[in-house]
């Protein structure tokens, strides 16, 4: 009777909704049961509404605890302190019984919000008792004022809750590992789990806009959530209301489905112009402004861009006068600037009246996930720029995907210097902190190596996301101290280099995180956590990927990585077909991606990368990585920047060209740094440059070295 007065109480009270019920008939008699710990609420919770008797397995400190004796009493306790061998000896008994146990992993109530430490212990006594493992998470607790998330997430009196039960699975390691080690591998199968349990209860199948209104609910209406050099800030209730002006003003101008070019750098303002765009079904195409005015003409053909919108005030700073009047001669451009008289009094009317009723007027399901979001456009290191068209579900589900490995909350402030026409910088610097409550501060360039480490220590920055030519350039500039607030640095796009790593440890004290990705994967396929980390790989697939590598001829240590997974792009628009939206396959069928990278995958998970395809030398007939050739020049000459590429040679088809910005840089000093090396690695040229052209992402212009090596 207490149960069933119980249940009704906290579902009026606390609108509590359990789905998943045929999952847990499904698990079977011996059931171990999972879930993430949000807050003390959590026992009671599972004790209320999951049915038939259950047995609590907790901490011995805790069930001591006076005002949660009444509650317990309410199911079975099993006492038991998980980092002692004798407690999980008997919890292994009590599970032979055929019970149905209820276990916190984490072993503590999360202080983050997100998943913290799992113990291997639950995991070596489910793979013990062969148990089915049940994961259950808890979603809305944490905002109550029973979290331990006091002064790091706003808390409510009655915030909604859920309780999500997934599909039973098992843990089973393979016979031949054994002792810790054996350990150590289901406490890891445990944590994918749980991490991919977290994802699965994610909602990323639903529009950007809609991910934002739910944010301004957890956090409110008045949370600062944008910043750029203008010094004026937004607040949710603000970017919503100035999302719905501005959408409705480019409405006038645009149609349905509709590629529009979005030519504007970093800033709050760009921000709007993507959300207002797509409120309306409208697909911003990001471009490339450092690209020159030939390759931003192809990608508006490409895509089949009729209006541009830009900013005067942008064509200006950024004297980019020559690419907008070539561009005018093929698109129109529409200037936020000449926008703004047209806006009268009344449309700001409708748009405050309209942020706020937006729980009557705005339908989530008038709105498909899975169509496109934003149209991005590779570099051009390839060749011609070609349109990569992510969906809001792509984009959503790669964010949730991190948010399952990495915790993030209302307090972080973001430093976003990547610009946005980079997937980098559009989904994780710009999307990621807008619908998880951090506060962004928008800079124009990243390539002001003096200032960057100047705003990061005024705004009090404590993530900042960028590429290894980027990192180590700040590093030289940077007052040890301005970096002081960081809590996470994460590192993709290109190889993070020894060098770099280590001046960040011994300058800051700080380890950066490198992770992988790629445009067509939203952009995040592999990245290192606080939790897993090795150093020199790109971390571990993110939740609910899957991978085949390939066999290539000449490489025994890898092989080319396909990948498939919810952040996989909707496809390609290609020069050739202009319009035209080709869905990605590759050789193991729909909805893989070939990313043409050449990568490693240890027993842990983790990747290595060895290096593109394409960036393979064939030499005297043998494969040579030019990534290779790049790390003995960095071995030989560490404070210089260096990148190999390879030419026609009519005796062994390829040679090798170093161009490098080390002085005194010989074949000889490169052979001395690295005794042993085979011959055939060492590059057959060496030019010396003043500097190595570098894209505006911070990756390498490869063509260009190519031309310069040909030049010489």
């Amino acid at each position: 009777m207490l149960k069933i007065c119980l249940r009704l109480l906290l579902r009026l009270v606390y609108r509590v909704e359990v789905t998943g019920l045929d999952n847990y008939q499904n698990a079977g008699k011996r059931v171990l049961i999972v879930a993430n710990h949000t807050s003390f609420l959590d026992p009671l919770l599972l004790g209320v509404f999951l049915p038939d008797d259950i047995t609590f397995a907790i901490n011995t400190h805790i069930s001591q605890r006076w005002w949660l004796k009444p509650f317990l009493g309410l199911s079975k306790v099993f006492p038991m302190d998980p980092t002692h061998p004798l407690s999980l000896k008997d919890l292994i008994h009590h599970l032979e019984n055929d019970t149905r146990t209820v276990i916190f992993p984490e072993g503590r109530i999360s202080v983050t919000g997100a998943l913290m430490k799992v113990y291997d212990g639950t995991g070596m006594v489910a793979d013990k008792t062969q148990a089915t493992i049940l994961p259950i998470r808890i979603a809305g607790a944490q905002y109550t004022h029973f979290s331990k998330l006091h002064n790091v997430v706003r808390l409510r009196l009655f915030p909604k809750i859920s309780i999500h039960i997934s599909k039973p699975t098992h843990i089973s390691a393979p016979p031949e590992i054994k002792g810790k080690d054996r350990r150590a591998y289901c406490g890891q199968l445990l944590t994918d789990i749980m991490s991919n349990m977290m994802f699965d209860t994610s909602h990323y199948q639903q529009a950007i806009f809609t991910s934002i209104l739910d944010a301004q609910k957890i956090h409110g209406a008045k949370h600062i959530i944008a910043e750029d050099t203008d010094r004026s800030s937004l607040n949710y209730n603000s970017l919503i209301t100035r999302t719905i002006v501005l959408g409705n003003a480019l409405k006038k101008i645009t149609t349905i489905g509709e590629n529009i070019g979005v030519f504007l750098p970093n800033s709050s303002k760009t921000l709007l112009t993507i959300l207002g765009l797509q409120l309306h079904h409208r697909v911003p195409a990001m471009l490339n402004y450092s690209t020159g005015s030939a390759n931003i003409i192809s990608a508006c053909h490409t895509a089949q861009i009729k209006t541009v919108i830009s900013s005067h005030r942008f064509i200006e700073l950024g004297n980019l006068q020559a690419e907008a009047e070539q561009l005018s001669q093929h698109c129109q451009l529409v200037y936020l600037e000449d926008l703004a008289p047209n806006i009268s009094r009344f449309d700001k009317l409708i748009g405050f009246l309209k942020a706020k009723t937006t729980d009557f007027w705005y339908n989530a399901k008038n709105f498909d996930p899975n169509t496109p979001a934003v149209v991005l456009f590779t570099s051009g290191s390839e060749g011609t720029p070609k349109g990569v068209v992510l969906s809001h579900a792509n984009i959503l589900g790669n964010l949730k995907q991190l948010e399952a490995c990495i915790s993030f909350n209302a307090k972080d402030v973001v430093l976003n210097f990547l610009p946005m026409f980079h997937s980098f910088g559009f989904t994780v610097g710009t999307i990621l902190p807008t619908i998880s409550g951090m506060r962004t501060f928008y800079y124009p360039s990243p390539l002001h190596f003096s200032v960057i480490p100047e705003i990061a220590y005024e705004v009090h920055a404590t993530i900042m996301f960028g590429t290894n030519t980027f990192f180590a350039a700040y590093a030289k500039k940077a007052h040890a101290y301005d970096f002081f607030n960081l809590r996470y640095v994460v590192a993709g796009a290109e190889k993070l280099q020894e060098s770099t790593r280590q001046i960040w440890a011994d300058k800051f004290g700080i380890r950066i995180l490198e992770g992988y990705g790629a445009t067509e994967t939203s952009p995040i396929t592999s990245v290192n956590t606080p939790l897993h980390h090795k150093s020199g790989t790109v971390g571990r697939f993110l939740p609910r990927m899957s991978y085949e590598l390939e066999a290539i001829d000449g490489i025994t240590d890898g092989g080319q990585l396909h990948v498939s997974g919810p952040n996989i792009m909707l496809g390609y628009i290609l020069p050739s077909n202009p319009g035209q939206l080709v869905p990605p396959e590759s050789s193991y069928g729909k909805g893989w991606h070939d990313t043409g990278d050449i990568v490693h995958v240890d027993h842990e998970g983790f990747i290595s990368i060895r290096g593109r395809s394409k960036r393979f030398a064939k030499v005297g007939g043998e494969m040579v990585s030019l990534v290779a050739v790049e790390q003995l020049a960095i071995n030989a000459w560490p404070e210089a920047h260096h990148a190999a590429v390879s030419i026609a040679d009519a005796k062994k088809g390829e040679q090798i060209i170093l161009v490098t910005t080390h002085k005194d840089a010989t074949i000889n000093d490169l052979m001395t740094a690295s005794p042993g090396v085979n011959n055939i690695c060492l590059p057959k040229k060496i030019i010396v440059v003043e500097s190595v052209p570098v894209l505006m992402t911070g990756k390498v212009n490869y063509p260009a070295v190519t031309e310069l090596a040909k030049s010489q």
